[in-house]
């Protein structure tokens, strides 16, 4: 899953990124109005999360201008408003959901992640493919019965891969989804992560490299090579 928060108070929204993070959720970070509208039409990100009083571009404005242009993404809205009608204005304009300053970091994480599930097509919290069993809910990965002890980084690039069906995914696509916006398309990232992937996995090869495409988790893994 891949976040937007949209926050002024610095501090804040770092502690929101860094807790997001800490659950395996790929968060990038704008601190005004503008920079964040910018950041959600130019990105392509499961939640914004969108603080309602923003310098330089109001909260609402952002919103509206965003559902204007035909936002896809779930939006959270952030109001330290406590009246009724303050409070689901935002409702109003197009957003899914609002939650009142101060609150409690595991409560705006269980909308986030309501948010992030109606945001893409249902799918199984365990995936299967090639002997690989990944429980999404857990964060646990296994294959042929053996636990993988895998990074954050790891995880979410098997996750992608897996949830591709053995369609290809380019490297640009893994940075997109996995890493941070100040990754850029520098894909060396992928390729250290993809490496510590394949010797965490084991023989056989699942991982395909596919030669100027990108990569995918093969139907049938090539068998191990045996000798010279």
């Amino acid at each position: 899953m891949r976040v937007l928060v949209v926050e002024d108070e610095e501090f804040l929204a770092e502690m929101i990124a860094m807790g997001l993070r800490r659950d395996a959720i790929t968060v990038d970070v704008a601190l005004d109005g503008f920079s964040g509208l910018r950041k959600a039409q130019l990105g392509d990100y499961d939640v914004l999360v969108l603080d309602r009083d923003l310098p330089g571009l109001h909260g609402d404005e952002v919103l509206r201008r965003l559902v204007a242009d035909g936002l896809l993404t779930r939006v959270l809205m952030l109001t330290a408003a406590t009246a009724i009608p303050d409070r689901v204005a935002g409702l109003g304009l197009g957003a899914d959901d609002y939650l009142t300053k101060p609150f409690a970091y595991d409560e705006l994480l269980a909308r986030v992640l309501a948010l992030g599930r109606r945001a893409r097509p249902a799918l199984p919290p365990v995936i299967e493919r090639a002997g690989i069993v990944l429980d999404t809910a857990r964060r646990q990965a296994e294959r042929h019965g053996r636990r993988l002890m895998l990074t954050r980084k790891e995880f979410a690039v098997l996750e992608t891969l897996m949830r591709a069906d053995g369609a290809v995914v380019s490297g640009e696509d893994l940075i997109e989804q996995v890493w941070e916006e100040h990754a850029g398309y520098n894909t060396n990232p992928v390729r250290v992560a993809l490496s510590r992937l394949r010797a965490k996995l084991g023989d056989p090869q699942v991982v395909e490299t596919v030669s100027g495409a990108g990569y995918r988790i093969a139907l049938t893994p090539a068998a191990p090579k045996v000798g010279g």
